[in-house]
Parts: structure tokens; C-alpha cells; sequence
């Protein structure tokens, strides 16, 4: 279904149009040959997308729509979504080298599971409360923001746009979405099925784009929210960005979450846990658990556990189902994920198994899955995000140690806590500070808030929180019967 021709086009006002940027490389990550070359959107380019939003928002149908009408349209997207299942997976493996399996369920299954979540609950959401109390009676509304200016990542590309975009859309707003640079066919694909959902023009731009018309997007006057995910680094900028005219900006950024095995803990069990936990789309996931914090007395017997499940984990073309580990997004960041293992043992870790590049692969960026033992809890490798297939082992003297060492971060996105006592195993985990905990490896699903604390990010994605966040409060003073007439 995917055009070729639209390639050099922008989906601006429910329209393709010819972008008037640079065109942007798209290159396989297993056999590093060019895929395509696409459009890049030019600051007009921005311009001409956030008018067509602006326009949509302040004039047309889409935020005067019923919520059932705007249902609908959203219901039509689903049916797209699941029809063209393996064609998402597939495209997203080609680009950036997720292995299929996990592209099935994480990359194409995960943007119909978002849009169910929201159905799940969006009927009986309450837009319109009355309050009443001595000092007066208010009627209090949720309303769409407005336009919002989405950036997402090449990591999960078509999972995190829909994210962003269902929540707000159900909301009432309308939206600009920029893909990454790396990953701008399955927009395209995306684009293609926004188109025939039937959306109203406007409500529903993509504009894949390089820095400059990025931040041209988060600076645009016309936009009223901006969300991203991505690096903390490129976060603070956006939040410099916003701030400067105190827009509104909703932040998932990095993280270095810490899985903390208590002595009780099934060495192989989460060892186990950790292939998925750990690992999965080749370790490039903010939440994965790359800290792995585990007593002095039973650090040998993880280590044993932790090797023999890296042993049975196959690395090469992501394409062929039995691949557990593909290449990395880019060649650059192969050279990035490589100098932090390197940092890692000039600093006094120990490679327990990987460190480099697999044998008899001579093209693709790929790297081991890496297991590092012996890193200190202020080393490199454990303060910074590395976002490969790579762990680092520490170990603790008691339970205070271990709540001490994974809360010694900038970050707080994400954290594990393993033990056979699950009482035992909530109170530790509500003693760290991060915004999600994952016990015994149990998700947290799709209609529970996700976010971070500290340097992870500004609010929450999913779930209520989630549709609130594309939301501003009104209140409206009322006289006293009238309010009671309305409750």
C-alpha cells in the first residue's frame, strides 16, 4: 500500500504536498544499503502544517463533533491498523531493525491496544462536573488544548505517535506529528491510513523533519501543547523551548532503571524475565532494566543464571523469527553503545558475556547482548543511559544498600523489584523513586499512568492521566438553581 511516489510529499490539511526541505536517508540498519529517500518538512513547511491545525481547531468540525462522531472516525483507524498489521511490523523491522516477533507485538499490536484503552473508558469519562459548595457553584469543563506538536522517536515509532495522538484527538484537539528522521516510512504508512479513516482536513498532519524544523515546531506560536519522547538532553531543550512562552509540555524522557533481586528471588526465573526485561528491540527501550542490583552472597549464582539465558538469545537478521537480537538503529550509535562498554571496563567492570561484535555478520550495526559485572554505583555505566543490548551487575550489602544504589540516579522512568514475597517485594518497591515499578516483571498495562520522576520527565502518557493531559480545566461561576438543575 505504501506509495513510493509520496516519498517526497508532507500530509498537511489531508493533503500530500511537496516538501521543501532536504530529502533525509533512509538506510537499512542489517545490510546498511539506502531504503528510500524521503521529504524532509522546511520551516514553511511547519508553517503551513500548524495553520492547517490552527484552522481545524479554531474553525472546523472536528472539536464540535460529538465524542461518539469522533469515535468513529477513531474506530475506523483501529480497522486500518489491524488490516495492515504485518505490513507495520515489517516496515518497522526494515527500518530500524526490531526483531519481527517483538515488531508484531510490541510495534503494530501496541497502537490498536492504545486506542482500545482509551475506548475502554472514554464513554463515562466525566467532560462536565458541577461543584457546589458556600462560596458558589461552578460548572467545570475539560476542553481540547488545542493544537498540539507532537516529536517522537524511532525506537517505537508508530506506538508512541499513537500515544500522543489518540488521547488528543478523543479530547477534541488537533494534531502535528514529527516523525524521527530514521524512521519516516511507517509515518508514511500512518499518514496513508489517517487519510482513509476520513479524518476532516487538518485535524491529523505528518511532517517528517530534521532539527531545525523541529524546534521550529515546538517554538511555533500557533501550537498550544507540545509532547516528546526522547533523550533527557534533547527534553531540556524542548522545555527551554516552551517555557519561553509558557506552553504547555508533557516530557518522557530517558531512564536507567534499576531491577532489584532480593535474596529470596528465582535466580532463573528473573533471569528469565530479564531477556524481555533487559533486552527487548535490541536494548533500545527507556524502561528496559539495564541496572541490575542483586546481594553479594547470590551475585555468582545471577551472573551463572544471567549468561545462560544470554546463551540461548540469537543474534542476527530481524527479519527470520527466531532473532532475539537485531542490529542497532545506526551505525552511529553502534559506536556509541561500543565506547560506553569500553568506559565500562576502564573503569573496572568485567565483561561476563559480549562486549562485542558478533561473528560472521558482516553487515548490520550490531552488538552482543553485553553482561558487565563489578560496576560501581557511580560508574559511567551506571549513571548514563546506554540504550544497547547492554547490563550492568551491582551488587548490594542489605535492603537499605539496594533502595540506596537504584535511587542514586538522575533519572526515574522505570524499576523491577523480584522476590518471592510479594508483600516484601511492594514495600521496596514503593520506596523507589520512579514513576512505574514493575514486581516480578507484572506490566503495568495500558490504562495506568506512565511517566518519570526527576530528569525522566514533565507528566503522564495513558489512562485518564493521559487523555487529561491534552485537556485545560474551565470553570464557569453559576447561579445556585441553575447549578442544581445541571447536577
Amino acid at each position: 500500500m505504501l506509495m513510493e511516489h509520496r516519498h517526497g510529499k508532507l500530509f498537511v490539511d489531508g493533503r500530500w504536498i511537496a516538501a521543501r526541505g532536504e530529502r533525509i536517508p533512509v538506510v537499512s540498519p542489517v545490510s546498511e544499503e539506502l531504503l528510500a529517500d524521503v521529504a524532509s518538512a522546511s520551516p514553511a513547511d511547519v508553517d503551513l502544517a500548524v495553520a492547517a491545525a490552527r484552522v481545524a481547531f479554531d474553525t472546523g468540525p472536528w472539536p464540535r463533533m460529538s465524542l461518539d462522531e469522533r469515535i468513529a472516525v477513531v474506530r475506523r483507524l483501529r480497522g486500518l491498523l489491524i488490516d495492515h498489521a504485518e505490513q507495520i511490523a515489517e516496515l518497522i523491522t526494515t527500518e530500524m531493525g526490531c526483531p519481527i516477533t517483538q515488531s508484531r507485538t510490541i510495534q503494530a499490536a501496541n497502537p490498536v491496544r492504545v486506542i482500545d484503552a482509551y475506548l475502554d473508558f472514554i464513554d463515562e469519562y466525566p467532560f462536565r462536573t458541577v461543584r457546589s459548595g458556600p462560596l458558589g457553584n461552578a460548572l467545570v469543563t475539560r476542553e481540547p488544548v488545542g493544537v498540539v506538536g507532537a516529536v517522537v522517536p524511532w525506537n517505537v515509532p508508530m506506538g508512541i505517535s499513537m500515544q500522543k495522538i489518540v488521547p488528543a484527538i478523543l479530547a477534541g484537539c488537533t494534531f502535528v506529528l514529527k516523525p524521527a528522521p530514521q524512521t519516516t516510512l511507517d509515518a508514511y504508512l500512518l499518514a496513508e491510513l489517517i487519510e482513509r479513516a476520513g479524518f476532516p482536513a487538518g485535524v491529523i498532519n505528518v511532517v517528517p523533519a530534521e532539527r531545525e524544523a523541529s524546534e521550529h515546531l515546538v517554538a511555533h506560536r500557533g501550537v498550544d501543547k507540545v509532547t516528546f519522547t526522547g533523550s533527557t538532553d534533547a527534553g531540556r531543550r524542548i522545555a527551554s523551548l516552551c517555557g519561553a512562552n509558557i506552553r504547555r509540555v508533557t516530557l518522557e524522557l530517558g531512564g536507567k532503571s534499576a531491577a532489584v533481586i532480593l535474596d529470596d528471588a528465582d535466580m532463573n526465573a528473573t533471569a528469565e524475565l530479564l531477556r524481555m526485561g533487559s533486552f527487548r528491540n535490541n536494548g533500545q527501550v527507556c524502561t528496559l532494566k539495564t541496572r541490575i542490583l542483586v546481594s553479594e552472597k547470590r551475585e555468582s549464582e545471577l551472573l551463572d543464571s544471567l549468561a545462560a539465558m544470554i546463551d540461548t538469545m540469537a543474534v542476527g537478521d530481524p527479519h527470520h523469527d527466531a532473532t532475539e537480537i537485531g542490529p542497532l538503529f545506526s551505525e552511529r550509535h553502534r559506536t556509541t553503545v561500543e565506547k560506553y562498554i569500553r568506559i565500562g571496563q576502564e573503569e573496572g567492570g568485567r565483561i561476563i558475556k559480549g562486549g562485542n561484535r558478533p561473528a560472521g555478520l558482516e553487515h548490520g550495526w550490531y552488538v552482543e547482548p553485553t553482561i558487565i559485572a563489578g560496576v560501581s554505583r557511580g560508574a559511567t555505566i551506571a549513571q548514563e543511559e546506554i540504550f544497547g543490548p547492554v547490563v550492568s551487575v551491582m551488587t548490594y550489602r542489605d535492603e537499605e544498600d539496594a533502595i540506596a544504589i537504584a535511587n542514586d540516579s538522575q533519572y526515574g522512568l522505570n524499576g523491577a523489584v523480584f522476590s518471592s514475597d510479594l508483600e516484601r517485594g511492594l514495600q521496596v518497591a514503593s520506596r523507589l523513586r520512579t514513576g512505574v515499578v514493575e514486581l516480578n516483571g507484572s506490566p503495568i498495562g495500558l490504562q495506568s499512568p506512565f511517566g518519570g520522576f526527576k530528569m525522566s520527565g514533565i507528566g503522564r502518557e495513558n489512562g485518564v492521566e493521559g487523555l487529561e493531559a491534552y485537556t485545560e480545566l474551565r470553570s464557569i461561576g453559576l447561579p445556585a438553581e441553575f447549578a442544581q438543575s445541571l447536577a
